[in-house]
C-alpha cells in the first residue's frame, strides 16, 4: 500500500465515486480504484473502514484538505472520501508474457516511467498496439492511470493491449531480466539507436515528459539509446520518442 500526500497529477477526468457507502461498496465489489482521497485528520469510523479496505487492495491514499475534496467533488456530498476508479481493468505482468507466448513471439513490452499526461499515455498505448507490443507496464505512483482521456487518446487500442500497473518498476525490470528479457531506455546521452542490437525479448523504457527516465530505472537498463536529432531543440514528446524507438525495434525484429 502506498500512503502519501497528494501528487501533482490532476485526477479530474477519472471516474469519481463519492460518499462513504458508494466508495466502500466499490472496493468490496472489486472495482479497480487508482487513488483514494481522504479528508486529512478524519478519524471517523466508516472512513477508517474505507482506509483499511484501500490498504487491502494496495490503493494509493492521498490525505487532503477539505478545500481539495470540495474542488474534486461533483456531488458536494463526498462525506470525506472520493475514490478515483480506473476506466479499464488492469492486467497482470504475467498476462502480458502469456500474450507473447500465445503468439509464439519473443516478448516486446513498453515500460513507462512516470508518464503523467493522459494524452501521452493513450498515444503510447496506441503505438504499442500498432508496433505489435504484447503489453504496457506503468507504475502506481506519480503516473496517470487508465482514465477516460487515456482510453480516448488510445483510439481503441486499450481494448487490445493489456496494461499492467506495478508498485516498483525497477523490481519488475529485474524480475523480467531473470526471464531472459533485455531493456533499452531512451536518453539523449546514449548510443545511437541504429548501433544497438535490439532484437529478441525486449523491454522499451520511456521516461516522463519532464525528467526522462529516473536514475535507478536507467541503471537497470541494458542499453541506453539516443534518437538522432538535427533540429534546434533537444527533446521529443514522450509518445513520439516511444514511437521512433519502437519502430527501430520493429525493424530489427523483422530483419
Amino acid at each position: 500500500m502506498e500512503k502519501n500526500r497528494e501528487q501533482q497529477t490532476d485526477p479530474s477526468d477519472g471516474l469519481k465515486i463519492e460518499g462513504r457507502n458508494a466508495v466502500l461498496e466499490a472496493f468490496r465489489a472489486g472495482k479497480t480504484i487508482d487513488k483514494l482521497y481522504v479528508l486529512d485528520g478524519c478519524k471517523d469510523g466508516p472512513v477508517q473502514t474505507i482506509v483499511r479496505e484501500a490498504k487491502k487492495h494496495d490503493t494509493i491514499i492521498n490525505y487532503v484538505a477539505k478545500e481539495r475534496l470540495e474542488q474534486l467533488s461533483e456531488t458536494k456530498k463526498h462525506q470525506g472520501v472520493i475514490a478515483m476508479a480506473a476506466a479499464y481493468k488492469y492486467a497482470e505482468v504475467e498476462d502480458i508474457l502469456e500474450n507473447a507466448r500465445a503468439k509464439g513471439e519473443a516478448p516486446f513490452i513498453f515500460l513507462l516511467d512516470n508518464i503523467e499526461d493522459p494524452h501521452n499515455l493513450g498515444a503510447i498505448i496506441r503505438t504499442a498496439n500498432l508496433a505489435g507490443a504484447h503489453g504496457v507496464i506503468i507504475p502506481k505512483r506519480r503516473a496517470v492511470g487508465l482514465t477516460g482521456t487515456v482510453a480516448k487518446a488510445s483510439a481503441g487500442a486499450i481494448n487490445y493491449t493489456p496494461v499492467a500497473k506495478v508498485t516498483n518498476l525497477t523490481n519488475t525490470i529485474k524480475e523480467l531480466k531473470e526471464q531472459g528479457m533485455w531493456f533499452v531506455c531512451a536518453d539523449m546521452g546514449g548510443t545511437t539507436m541504429y548501433d544497438l542490437d535490439l532484437k529478441g525479448s525486449m523491454g522499451l523504457v520511456i521516461g516522463n515528459e519532464g525528467e526522462g527516465v529516473s536514475k535507478l530505472v536507467k541503471e537497470n537498463c541494458d542499453f541506453i539509446a539516443s534518437i538522432p536529432m538535427k533540429g534546434d531543440i533537444d527533446s521529443l514528446n514522450a509518445s513520439v520518442a516511444a514511437g521512433v524507438l519502437a519502430y527501430e525495434i520493429v525493424r530489427q525484429r523483422l530483419g
